[in-house]
């Protein structure tokens, strides 16, 4: 049931990790620009001396400043185009927007910090889902992938777990993970609950108890009615349960997304940009052509 599913987790981790990398990366690079405005640092490694410099400004920190703002901004920028494009409003448009504005107006090192910051708490609150749905899918891959159906002459016949349905009667041998809900007919055996209830010792079962999908029978055998198969079982609820929580958003989000971010991202690209000047304080609109020269 959960197994096709735990591949895209597997590569959403893996996408994940990528992203880290490369935010490490990019913020390792707007560091190092800072650190190369120290003059000693600057006339040791470039043998560049700021005073000799009209406007005062190191092409040199602003060339490995803008490379870790572009680095660090592509994947907001990416993401909130996305989102337009689909026709979704959230405040990763207003960052990104406020990432493009900095690097346009010579802020280099501002538009990495900010990107920075917004990428390693997406990537927290991402990778703490992930956990928790790779967490409920070891759970479902539990789940045997055949069962064992009785038919009413009393043979045996081997079928895939998602095709039983309440009413069939299965026999779950010692050693079986359990592959739906059901009702002990006959038999007694001691059954392994603990990824279920959290109990650390084996539960005795016999007829008239309930087994659920998933847990593991130790001992004897057991003939069981089954009750609820698929998406409808325990632990199929469970998972539905944990996806749907992974989709609401906290009551301050949705009035966030509703009521402020449509009227500022629908206003004037000027007001925006003026904001994040004042924001920002001192603008260069000039430095990349000038830390070109400089480079040249």
């Amino acid at each position: 049931m959960g197994h096709d599913h735990l591949t895209g987790v597997e590569a959403e981790t893996l996408k994940a990790s990528g992203l880290l990398i490369g935010t490490l990366l990019g913020g390792m690079f707007v560091v190092v620009s800072f650190v190369v405005e120290v003059p000693s640092v600057a006339m040791t490694l470039f043998q560049y001396d700021a005073a000799n410099n009209a406007t005062g400004a190191n092409p040199y920190s602003d060339i490995i400043a803008l490379v870790g703002a572009v680095m660090l901004g592509a994947p907001l920028v990416w993401h909130a185009l996305q989102c337009l494009i689909h026709g979704h409003s959230h405040m990763d448009e207003l960052v990104a927007l406020a990432v493009v504005a900095a690097i346009a107006l010579g802020e280099y090192q501002e538009a990495g910090i900010i990107a920075f910051f917004m990428i390693v708490s997406s990537l927290i609150e991402t990778r703490t889902a992930l956990g928790a749905r790779a967490s409920i899918e070891s759970l479902l891959r539990l789940t045997p992938e055949t069962a064992h159906r009785l038919l009413p002459d009393g043979t045996e016949e081997s079928v895939e777990a998602k095709k039983l349905a309440p009413g069939d009667a299965i026999r779950i041998r010692p050693g079986d993970n359990i592959p739906a809900d059901g009702e002990v007919i006959t038999g007694e055996s001691t059954v392994n609950e603990a990824n279920i209830t959290g109990e650390s010792l084996p539960v005795d079962k016999k007829a008239g108890y309930e087994v659920f999908s998933g847990t593991n029978n130790v001992t004897g055998a057991l003939d069981v009615r089954v009750t609820k198969a698929g998406s409808d079982t325990t632990l199929g609820r469970v998972q539905s349960l944990i996806l749907e929580a992974e989709k609401t958003r906290i009551p301050l989000m949705r009035l966030i997304d509703r009521y402020v971010i449509p009227p500022i991202t629908a206003s004037d690209t000027a007001i925006a940009k003026k904001s994040i000047h004042s924001l920002f304080r001192t603008v260069h609109p000039r430095r990349f052509c000038t830390s070109a020269a400089w480079l040249a």
